[in-house]
């Protein structure tokens, strides 16, 4: 019983730490003096606790110090082999190889029985979505240093590659990080340029905090931010269209990231881009909402077109 409290406390400083002598005490069940007991033989056994007194005090293990094999419950050891395999589906994962190393050692290491109802839920899993697609995923190094600055409001430098492939280096104040459509992205100040920018995180080959601060603009979406600035990626044709809804409904049928839509006194005008215009008129005529084109006048062609398709095929008697 004891060897099995302590072994209980080394798991409630690894999941909760800073926890006092009275709340581990009431979890163990046990009294306080119990407790610095247990510290004590944790310490033995080569896991330093670290037990700070004061208001904000309690229990702790020393900073830095990797723990020896996680213990794991069945229900958190399939969260996370499930964590796992969702993040390389969704592309939501770091390294081009962590996933299936990470993987491979968790599953080594399952009982068998356990192992084996896992392989089934992945193996027999299916998914409504598409499985994102292959792009390169940032490495742990810069986007563990990105999110630290970010959070601690100091600007960073990154070595940076450009989609040409060309290196530069530049002081960035990090807004926030943004995953969207199966990329790593940072929003924030470039010194270089002095504008607001969307960089790519998986281009970001190293990262290192500098003592600057910087403040964060106020009421600045690095989410809206993002998806703006890869909207306004130029495509072909400019689209203007007047959509006869309201502001609420349009936002629940067209995602942020395809179009702006703007409450005008004729409707709703949504503003996107597209590389094909036929495509265009299949999309607003899926929407079932009256609309005019308002530019390009290429688009009124094609939703004509596109309705005289429709009349043929309602006129065609199967065979």
């Amino acid at each position: 019983m004891t060897a099995a409290r302590v072994l209980a406390l080394l798991e409630l400083l690894q999941a909760a730490p800073g926890l006092t002598g009275p709340d581990l005490a009431a979890r163990l069940e046990v009294d306080e003096r119990t407790v610095r007991r247990y510290a004590v033989r944790l310490s033995e056994l080569g896991v330093p606790v670290q037990a700070e007194r004061g208001r904000h005090g309690g229990y702790r293990l020393l900073p830095g110090y990797k723990l020896p094999p996680l213990m794991l419950t069945d229900d958190e050891a399939t969260a996370v082999v499930l964590g796992l395999l969702a993040g390389r589906r969704t592309g939501l994962a770091v390294g081009e190889a962590a996933t299936e190393s990470a993987l491979a050692k968790i599953q080594r290491v399952l009982p068998r029985p356990l192992r084996e109802r896992v392989d089934a839920v992945s193996e027999t899993l299916g998914h409504t979505a598409s499985a994102a697609p292959k792009v390169s995923t940032p490495k742990a190094g810069p986007l563990l240093a990105l999110a630290d600055a970010t959070r601690r409001r100091v600007t960073a430098r990154l070595a940076y590659r450009s989609w040409r492939g060309d290196a530069s280096e530049r002081d960035l104040d990090p807004y926030g990080i943004v995953f969207h459509s199966g990329r790593w992205y940072v929003a924030g100040l470039d010194h270089g340029s002095g504008e607001i920018r969307t960089f790519r995180v998986d281009r970001v080959a190293s990262a290192a905090h500098t003592e600057r601060g910087f403040l964060v603009p106020d009421g600045f979406d690095p989410v809206a931010h993002v998806v703006g600035a890869l909207s306004a990626v130029p495509y072909r044709h400019e689209v203007r269209v007047l959509l006869e809804t309201t502001l609420e409904e349009a936002a629940v049928r067209i995602p942020a990231s395809t179009a702006t839509l703007a409450e005008t006194s004729g409707g709703v005008l949504l503003v996107t881009r597209a590389e094909r215009l036929d495509g265009m008129a299949q999309m607003l005529a899926g929407l079932g909402w009256p609309f005019a084109v308002i530019t390009p006048a290429g688009l009124r062609d094609e939703v004509r077109a596109l309705a005289a398709r429709l009349v043929a095929f309602a006129d065609v008697t199967p065979p």
